[in-house]
């Protein structure tokens, strides 16, 4: 459970309740179907209110207005609340103390686990369609003649003892030079190598936040990053996305960056994972200056922003352009999603100062990131190498995201899900099915699935699926018959063990 209690006032409860109308009022996400259409108000409202915190709209431990204030905003009457809220206690979605007031919590055995994915068992490989990772395979031949190309590069290596904590030199002044060219003038000094993404965010999350800090999270967020903040005892706050693919919501982060003050902000700014959001230039020019004002240092990933798929669009600038000073960000890029994950280099572009505190603390973690696979990057980013995997991948991207998004339309017509203009990964509500109990019944029909719950905090999002469009069309077909499969016999309640599914993968 998050520790920290947030307050929604009566103002924003309506907001959120009328932005859902019919959901809040008939949809349960994590049973099958719906409720009659015609249902008690207090009962309408006691759904709404469950929908909005399974949903991730109202945090868990958030403390609810006043049942005479609420009655107000919402134009019902006071008992009408106070059945709603009864029932919500009832069901395990509220707790109540006399003179503390109400807050929401998840019913004992809700939340299902959340954290990641084991890797699929080799022997599994040619039956189960993997759709656990938003990942997509090596583009050859640009891989092999990248390694070609930097193989002579080594030679001006291997007389040294190979730990470059910083990254080495030529890939530094690579990176430096796409951040300077995307207008954001950057030294090879602002520049660390890292070993993935993922190492950057824990570099950054072990030097500048103590045990037991609290992080604000996007909410949904990157399962990987959320699981990395748990298990190093952050105290992850949640702040709901936007409606659709808006990008964040301003007021929301506003709130939580003024009241919980948090020490760090972990955001997508470029295609988020799991929504495929793009927050637009207005966004983040305010979240900056929101978390300049409360001090707290926003951690912005942009390993999708290379996975732009608007034809002819110009890219939105990088958050960091926002804070000319470099006190209020620090960027995460990668190789992994516009090339390979394979490669395992990630960087972080920060103040000089910043970085070397980082690379200092290195020593006491992995040292270095390997050095064949940075010569390889760097000979991609110094000739037109990454520019042309970057088209690359874009057809590619386009291509399967088309092809999933035509599939689930067709054998799951009832699916709920915006198609994003870039990234790798689809958001699906998952007609009001739970996703824990669909992911456990897809994978014994041949298809692998991260559940919503992966995403969120305390149960959030259980009527979710998060869907990578990594396969090409035949392979997203029938990844989308086999879940297809799963969903009717989950809906009739029929025995969840499949046919032995043929062999798929190749």
């Amino acid at each position: 459970m998050t520790d920290w209690t947030s307050t929604v006032g009566a103002t924003q409860l309506r907001r959120l309740l009328g932005s859902h109308p019919q959901e809040a009022a008939t949809r349960v996400p994590g049973t099958p179907g719906t409720r009659p259409a015609r249902l008690p108000a207090y009962r309408a409202l006691a759904d709404g209110l469950r929908y909005l915190v399974l949903e991730g709209r109202i945090p868990v431990s958030a403390r609810l207005p006043a049942e005479r204030e609420l009655a107000t905003a919402l134009s019902v009457s006071r008992t009408t609340v106070a059945s709603a809220f009864e029932a919500l206690r009832a069901d395990g979605f509220l707790e109540s103390r006399r003179g503390a007031g109400s807050w929401t919590t998840v019913p004992a055995g809700q939340a299902p686990p959340t954290g990641g994915l084991d890797p699929l068992p080799p022997d599994a490989a040619s039956s189960v369609i993997d759709l656990g990772y938003a990942a997509l395979p090596a583009p050859e031949p640009l891989l092999t003649r990248a390694f070609q190309e930097a193989l002579p590069d080594l030679r001006t290596t291997t007389g040294t003892h190979g730990d470059f904590p910083a990254g080495l030199p030529a890939l530094r002044r690579a990176l430096a030079d796409r951040y300077t060219a995307r207008g954001v003038p950057t030294m090879p000094e602002q520049i660390m190598v890292t070993t993935g993404a993922m190492g950057g965010v824990a570099a950054v999350r072990r030097l500048l936040a103590a045990r037991g800090e609290r992080v604000a999270v996007e909410h949904p967020s990157y399962a990987n990053v959320l699981q990395l903040m748990r298990d190093t005892g952050a105290r992850l706050v949640p702040v709901a996305m936007g409606e659709g693919l808006s990008g964040w919501d301003l007021p929301a982060w506003r709130r939580v960056l003024r009241d919980a003050a948090p020490r760090l902000a972990y955001v997508v700014a470029d295609f988020h994972n799991p929504t495929g959001a793009l927050a637009d230039e207005e966004q983040r020019r305010e979240l900056v200056a929101a978390a300049r004002a409360a001090g707290t240092l926003l951690i912005v990933d942009e390993t999708m922003h290379d996975l732009d798929l608007r034809p002819g669009a110009t890219p939105a600038r990088p958050v960091c352009a926002f804070d000319p000073g470099g006190s209020a960000v620090i960027t995460i890029g990668s190789a992994s999603k516009a090339f390979w994950a394979g490669m395992r280099i990630g960087w972080v572009r920060a103040a000089p100062e910043t970085v070397r505190s980082l690379v200092a603390a290195r020593a006491y973690a992995d040292l270095g990131s390997p050095v064949f696979e940075q010569l390889a990057v760097a000979r991609l980013m110094n000739g037109d190498g990454w520019d042309a995997a970057v088209a690359l991948r874009r057809r590619q991207v386009t291509d399967n995201r088309d092809a999933l998004a035509a599939a689930l339309r067709s054998r799951l017509p009832d699916w709920e899900f915006a198609v994003p203009e870039g990234g790798l990964t689809l958001w699906v509500r998952a007609g009001g099915l739970s996703g824990s109990r669909l992911a456990d019944v897809a994978e014994r029909h041949g298809v692998r699935v991260p559940a919503g719950t992966r995403f969120g905090l305390d149960g959030a999002f259980e009527g979710y699926l998060r869907l990578p469009f990594t396969l090409p069309g035949p392979l997203a077909d029938e990844a989308v018959s086999r879940l297809a499969t799963a969903a009717a016999l989950l809906r009739e309640g029929g025995p969840a063990s499949p046919q032995t599914p043929e062999s798929y993968i190749t």
